[in-house]
């Protein structure tokens, strides 16, 4: 264990070389010196490095703060605490509660003040409640700010500190064309100020103002946030959008050096103050960028599996594992110290620039055409030449699965459970969006009160009718949650689903789709076998190489293997489990 004499010298070996990498060596030293001013009240006794923040038993909800909304309550929250209790005390570790700030617009994510928790939604007390029981992940949206924060209304006043924290741009003198866009909006977002009018840029909606990190006052800023927010007792911190970090005019100004550096820096300062604390990175985008936020694991402690979801969908709907088994075979492992982020729905849509180089021409449109006709919107994006392209889908994942490309069936609840089956089984931390658990369906009369396609999936339950909902054994919503509370009560025990044990893919018939995790001391096995398709299929057990010295039994159905031979028959969407130990 490092045990610093000198603190300070410490903290700055290790940061100093990295604000040398983003704003130079003339500003480096005293700028360490400005952070290490901030951190040293929270620095922790070690400085060492926590290789034990998962395992097993780690499975996260993701929810809006007011995604349940009861009369019985004062405050969403309160109300969220209630549900968590009573139905999901023994099922997941921890809730990423979604943005809890104040905001003006797109559901929090433009955010009027860091310190503050949305009075709509509850107070600090609410959340810290909430993190007495569950490890708390917070959500920081580290790249732009509300058009109402008061750094912008100083800026438009042209008052420091917030008129020199963002990025003002002259479009009739600068070609911003290659900057890639995850939205159609224009980039540039015209602003009346006291110096007249002024163009800012605006990565997302004119709204959300980007924040200028070229400038090391906004980086301690953004920093007492996250003190702010481990102090309140988050263990995750996710960095929104965090790939649009850092902008450099004739860049594409995603992925830039200047943004990975950043993201080693607040690593390191978070480990300094609080080794159990990890950052998560959320880039929607192929899968090699993706995983470049790892760093040489000196950047995010776990990123999320963008590629997943669609891949995942594609592959129930086609009834084969092509894609999905070639994809899963090119992954590396999480280096050590990391993990995958494994989902299958959220807030934001289903990303299509994860499937780039993965699908086919016709799958791809297939897949689009299909979530429309199952009552799914297609958001785009803009690129360079004016043309724009699918960004993601918008859907509720339950209604995603109403049929297949041979169009709707009776098997929706059947398959949408195998899809999540299969995502708490891969190699990773699983992370359920709430209105897959409530299997809840589209919200296609909130897309016509807000306007925005997202909105389809940001339905807001009166919790008295969920309850009743749920108490109804023939309901989706009560079918759908018992059994993956189940399944995933079941998951938590077994080693062999370790975040980081040991994944080989398995070469099975395109309708099935497996792979074998084993633990990592390696007394467990787990052949994880899903049946794609809407028929039953045959499973060779000669084809998982089972050793035939143990024992063999379904985790999930209870069967247990009669012979290393013989021959099972998997029912539509049937999933197991086939192991040698069972905890």
């Amino acid at each position: 264990m490092v045990l610093p004499t000198d603190r300070s010298e410490i903290f700055s070996g290790r940061v100093t070389p990295l604000l040398d990498r983003v704003y130079g060596e003339a500003i480096a030293a005293s700028l360490c010196e400005r952070l290490y001013a901030i951190v040293e009240p929270y620095l922790a006794a070690s400085f060492d490095e926590d290789l034990g923040k998962w395992n097993q038993e780690k499975a996260l909800l993701i929810t809006y703060g007011n995604s349940l909304n009861s009369s019985q309550d004062d405050r969403p929250l309160q109300t969220l605490d209630r549900f968590l209790g009573s139905y999901l005390r023994d099922t997941v570790s921890g809730v990423h509660i979604l943005p809890f700030c104040p905001y003006s617009s797109d559901d929090g994510f433009a955010v009027i003040d860091y310190l503050k928790i949305d009075p709509e939604l509850g107070t600090w007390d609410d959340v810290r409640q909430i993190g007495q029981s569950f490890n708390l992940m917070a959500d920081l949206v580290i790249n732009h700010i509300s058009s109402q924060h008061e750094w912008f209304e100083q800026f438009k006043r042209g008052e420091k500190p917030g008129c020199d924290y963002f990025i003002e741009v002259d479009p009739e003198t600068t070609d911003v064309s290659q900057v890639v866009r995850p939205r159609s909006s224009p980039l540039l977002a015209p602003v009346e100020t006291a110096n007249g009018t002024k163009y800012v840029w605006a990565t997302f909606s004119h709204d959300q103002i980007d924040l200028n990190f070229a400038n090391p006052d906004v980086l301690v800023e953004i920093v007492k946030v996250v003190l702010a927010y481990i102090e309140a007792g988050a263990k995750y911190i996710r960095l929104d959008a965090i790939g649009y970090l850092w902008k450099e005019i004739g860049t594409p100004c995603i992925h830039l050096p200047e943004t990975h550096a950043l993201i080693k820096i607040f690593r390191q300062i978070v480990q300094m103050v609080d080794a159990s604390v990890a950052l998560i990175t959320e880039t929607n985008v192929p899968n090699r960028e993706n995983l470049s936020y790892f760093g040489n694991r000196n950047e995010a402690h776990m990123i999320y599996n963008f590629s997943l979801p669609p891949l995942l969908l594609n592959a129930l709907l086609q009834g084969r594992s092509d894609h999905l088994r070639t994809w899963m075979m090119s992954m590396p492992p999480a280096p050590v110290g990391c993990a995958y982020l494994n989902f299958t729905a959220s807030h934001d849509g289903i990303g299509m620039r994860p499937t780039e180089g993965l699908l086919t021409e016709d799958e791809y449109d297939t897949l689009l055409d299909l979530m429309k006709k199952f009552g799914g919107r297609i958001s785009m994006r803009s690129h360079a030449d004016g043309s724009e392209s699918p960004y993601e889908i918008n859907i509720s994942l339950f209604d995603a699965f109403k049929g297949t490309v041979k169009g709707e069936d009776e098997w929706q609840i059947q398959r949408f459970i195998c899809s999540q089956t299969i995502a708490m089984s891969v190699e990773g931390i699983p992370a359920f969006y709430i209105h897959s658990l409530l299997a809840t369906p589209n919200y296609a009369e909130g897309v016509s009160e807000t306007g925005h396609n997202r909105t389809i999936n940001r339905r807001q339950w009166d919790y008295e009718a969920l309850e009743a909902a749920i108490s109804d054994p023939t309901s989706p919503q009560s079918i759908v949650l018992k059994e993956l509370s189940r399944l995933i009560q079941i998951r938590r025990r077994q080693p062999a689903f370790h975040p980081n044990a040991t994944q080989y893919t398995l070469q099975l018939r395109p309708v099935l789709f497996g792979f074998w995790r084993q633990s990592m001391n390696r007394d467990q096995s787990i052949f994880s076998i899903h049946n794609l398709t809407d028929v039953p299929q045959a499973l060779r057990l000669s084809d998982l190489n089972l050793v035939c010295t143990d024992d063999w039994f379904d985790l999930i159905g209870g069967t247990k293997m009669t012979g290393l031979y013989e021959a099972l028959e998997l029912a539509p969407y049937q999933s197991m489990w086939v192991s040698n130990a069972f905890f």
